[in-house]
């Protein structure tokens, strides 16, 4: 897959494969490997501290052969034009999941079944701002099992969880590790937080984009869309985009061919000196502009909910639709003040 380059700075990328193993810089930072040749790949994930995460039971786990067989007629290989990954099959309408960089821009699509049974896919809908995609194929039922969404808010640190997908276009291949974080903060391909994402030490190469992460119960928890590495290959840190986030963008993007999210406007990060979240920018035309909220202002409150940190209100945002209206409340100057905001719709 082209020339690995060793750098001193760690990447996180795209985990999907490139037929033609094109090796991308990423200006200054670390090499970048991405689906499609576009240098789009290159992401940032952030820690996030989240307070109160509940234990789950780890009763009734199955062992990793049998969560294999109970998930493996359900995981597909994706090719995409000269691209690569995995994908999930969500129902029993022919309904693909798989990550949206992984069929971005791509003319033809084909999908291949457990059994080595390849279809033709349609793109439904992709969305950027969470990497997710939904594909459709016409495949007789018979050939399709539907996997089944777990809760990935019950996950815990030291779950175990199993990844099975086409790494380097190795088609079947399971994986399995556990859960070494949670509530991480991945950047999307265009630049958007996807938050709570899972880490797993479970291996997870170029071509495993886009399938599945199951708990001990064979239950999909996430999908797997990153790695961080100095080689650009495994090195037991990668991530995945939980299955809450999965359930709510895949029902938009069936019902409407694409997910609208709640849009502020501004840039944040968690206050260093007080709680709430910290305005680094505010963006020019937006919701957050038209209210006269600046750079420097912290946000203690919006929509009657406590503000304790950056994620936490962008999840208060994400939980709104464009165009509703939410209070919010930031420090400036030493002074609280509380604003009306009409939120829009994300720009693509």
């Amino acid at each position: 897959m082209g020339t690995v380059r060793p750098r001193t700075t760690p990447s996180v990328t795209l985990a999907a494969a490139l037929a033609a193993g094109a090796l991308i810089g990423a200006g200054g930072g670390a090499a970048t490997y991405a689906a499609l040749s576009s240098g789009k790949g290159e992401t940032v994930v952030r820690q996030v501290t989240v307070n109160n995460a509940q234990p789950t039971s780890s009763s009734g786990n199955l062992s990793v052969q049998s969560i294999y067989r109970l998930a493996n007629k359900g995981v597909v290989e994706i090719t995409a034009d000269q691209g690569q990954g995995s994908g999930l099959v969500y129902d029993g309408n022919g309904h693909i999941l798989t990550n949206a960089h992984v069929v971005d821009g791509a003319s033809s699509i084909s999908v291949k079944f457990w059994n080595g049974k390849s279809f033709d896919a349609q793109v439904v809908g992709t969305d950027a701002s969470t990497d997710l995609a939904v594909l459709k194929v016409n495949a007789p039922v018979s050939e399709l099992f539907p996997l089944s969404l777990g809760d990935s808010s019950n996950l815990v640190v030291g779950d175990q969880v199993v990844a099975i997908g086409s790494p380097f276009g190795l088609e079947g291949t399971v994986t399995s590790g556990i859960v070494s974080a949670l509530h991480r903060e991945m950047t999307s391909p265009n630049q958007f937080a996807i938050d709570d994402s899972i880490q797993t030490d479970a291996a997870i190469n170029h071509g495993n984009s886009g399938g599945p992460l199951l708990d001990a119960q064979g239950k999909v928890v996430g999908i797997t869309s990153q790695i961080e590495s100095n080689s650009g290959g495994n090195e037991g840190v990668g991530f995945a985009i939980p299955s809450n986030t999965i359930r709510s963008i895949a029902s938009q993007l069936i019902s409407n061919g694409k997910a609208e999210h709640a849009f502020l406007g501004v840039v944040l990060r968690d206050s260093s000196t007080q709680t709430g979240a910290a305005i680094n920018q505010v963006r020019q035309g937006t919701p957050a502009a038209h209210a006269g909220l600046h750079a420097g202002d912290v946000v203690t409150a919006a929509a009657g909910k406590h503000i304790i940190s950056a994620s936490q209100l962008r999840a208060v945002i994400n939980a709104h639709r464009p165009g509703d209206t939410i209070s919010v409340t930031y420090t400036r100057g030493g002074q609280s003040h509380t604003v009306k905001v009409k939120l829009a719709a994300r720009p693509a």
